[in-house]
């Protein structure tokens, strides 16, 4: 008998035994066929078993975010096997590292994609640039780690969290009900050039237009380290906050100058802002006035206990939010493999319709209830408001539980129908 998991389950875990380029072809390696158990297949499912495919950096710049969210992947893999699988079929990852690299996130892509189903992890937003049109002309659900909106024209695409542009939106308002900024005030906006930067500076430009305030630009590149006469810009502004859309090195460099020139202000940063292993470093001393706008519960969190135990059981990295990411990214298969296992079609035209069935995922109190089926808008408007703490697993804790302000309800995404 088909067994099915709420995903509510206990998380077990075994060991990590992601795949690293075997192929699984189901069906007959594209042409759609029905097997003995009345299911429809065609791309990576056999009788036995359903690949689905990473994308991601577990060598470059972006290794501790991409690692982690493997690692949660895992967690949730090792679960669902244990008990058996999904529609009879056991989950394997086929998981392959382009080390933040686009031209060779392209070319395994083009090696890959015949032997998957579906996509647990892309990394990056220009891969994701890159390869998105691909992904969705063949047909190919995936889940991106990046948050920028404006990638929300493509329906095969599925976004675990708010977008850049609300995640900030939703950290402005935040600091003003704390009291910390108010109408007509000046504030900062530090941002790397680019989809990921761009995207959450129209968050802030539009929370700015609702409440008479003006945003500060700077722009910076993906390298740029030294922050020290950015802040000393600011602080010459007068501004009352920063908004932070960058990388967690520039993040440290940017409380670390903040502190040592005197910008006394509340700073709110998009979720790639922040990586635990920051806490460890000499920025730690400069993060009182930082706050995460994050799309989940940090590690620590309650609701992440049964997860946390099992990867500290397995795994010797230090504990990152995306743990989570992960996770959820697993869940979210699930419930998509179930609502598609139930039709009876496990085709890449059959789990695209499942997703579009999956207006309420629960997800164990780790991030607010999803909703895949509205076209252009991310899965939740609700962002969860962080704060680091040197002293717990995974460096965050809650300080704001998952909330869609009043501004993120109004606002119109780009490819908002």
């Amino acid at each position: 008998m088909r067994k099915r998991f709420a995903v509510t389950a206990t998380v077990g875990v075994l060991a990590l035994a992601i795949t690293t380029g075997c192929s699984t072809k189901g069906g007959s390696g594209g042409a759609a066929t029905t097997g003995s158990d009345g299911i429809k297949t065609d791309y990576g499912v056999s009788d036995t078993e359903i690949t689905l495919g990473e994308l991601t950096d577990h060598s470059g710049a972006f290794k501790i975010g991409g690692l982690s969210v493997s690692q949660g992947a895992q967690v949730w893999v090792d679960e669902i096997n244990a008990a058996g699988g999904i529609c009879d079929r056991k989950i394997k990852i086929d998981s392959q590292d382009m080390g933040y690299h686009t031209d060779k996130a392209i070319s395994l892509y083009a090696a890959q994609k015949d032997r998957i189903l579906g996509m647990m992890q892309l990394l990056g937003s220009p891969m994701i640039a890159a390869l998105k049109g691909q992904l969705n002309s063949d047909k190919i659900l995936f889940i991106p780690a990046s948050w920028a909106s404006t990638n929300l024209d493509v329906e095969t695409l599925l976004m675990i969290g708010a977008s850049y542009d609300v995640e900030t939106i939703n950290g402005m308002a935040f600091l003003q009900k704390q009291g910390l900024i108010a109408d007509g005030d000046k504030v900062g906006h530090i941002y790397i050039d680019g989809e990921y930067g761009a995207n959450a500076l129209a968050g802030s430009k539009f929370y700015a237009g609702k409440h008479n305030m003006t945003v500060v630009e700077q722009k910076l590149t993906a390298t740029d380290n030294d922050m020290s006469a950015t802040i000393t810009k600011m602080k010459s502004e007068g501004v009352k906050g920063l908004m932070l859309s960058t990388s967690t090195a520039q993040l440290g460099s940017i409380v670390t100058q903040a502190k040592n020139q005197g910008l006394d202000v509340p700073m709110v940063g998009n979720n790639p802002s922040f990586d635990a292993p920051l806490m460890d470093t000499p920025a730690a001393a400069a993060m009182d006035n930082y706050y995460l706008s994050n799309y989940s519960v940090p590690f620590a969190d309650p609701a992440m206990a049964d997860v946390a135990a099992k990867f500290k059981a397995q795994f010797t990295d230090i504990p990152n939010k995306t743990v989570g990411l992960g996770y959820l990214s697993g869940l979210l298969w699930q419930g998509i493999l179930e609502e598609a296992c139930d039709a009876k079609d496990l085709t890449r035209d059959g789990v695209i319709a499942a997703s579009k069935k999956v207006t309420k995922l629960e997800t164990q109190g780790i991030t607010a209830p999803l909703d895949f089926s509205k076209v252009g808008e991310p899965s939740t408007r609700a962002t969860l408001i962080l704060k680091p703490d040197a002293s717990v697993d995974g460096k965050l804790v809650t300080v704001q539980k998952a909330e869609a302000s009043k501004e993120a309800t109004e606002y119109k995404l780009p490819f908002q129908k």
